[in-house]
């Protein structure tokens, strides 16, 4: 896994995302643009490919997801992803602010 986005701290959390997102993906599914609320399955995301998102998040954010996360609910598009990687690091979402 490349460390491009990691190497990058000015980058927000969801510019880490989206970049990580496009690195799994591959050509030429990460050439398109990525709308944060698409469903990954939708954009090419394989459950191989899924699996790999999933353990890179824990090494690119550097926290470990509890089996109980590990839903279809969690992992249906990158907002939804954001959203557990801001709760698993007890930090508010920003979208959900009302």
């Amino acid at each position: 896994m490349s460390t491009a986005a990691k190497d990058c701290p000015q980058l927000t959390l969801r510019e880490q995302l989206i970049a990580l997102i496009r690195q799994i993906l591959g050509a030429p599914a990460a050439a398109r643009p990525l709308a944060i609320d698409a469903r990954l399955a939708d954009l090419g995301m394989s459950s191989l490919k899924m699996v790999n998102l999933m353990l890179s998040l824990e090494v690119q954010f550097d926290l470990a997801i509890p089996q109980a996360d590990i839903t279809p609910e969690n992992f249906a598009s990158i907002a939804t992803v954001e959203a557990l990687i801001l709760r698993l690091k007890g930090q508010p979402d920003p979208d959900s602010a009302a």
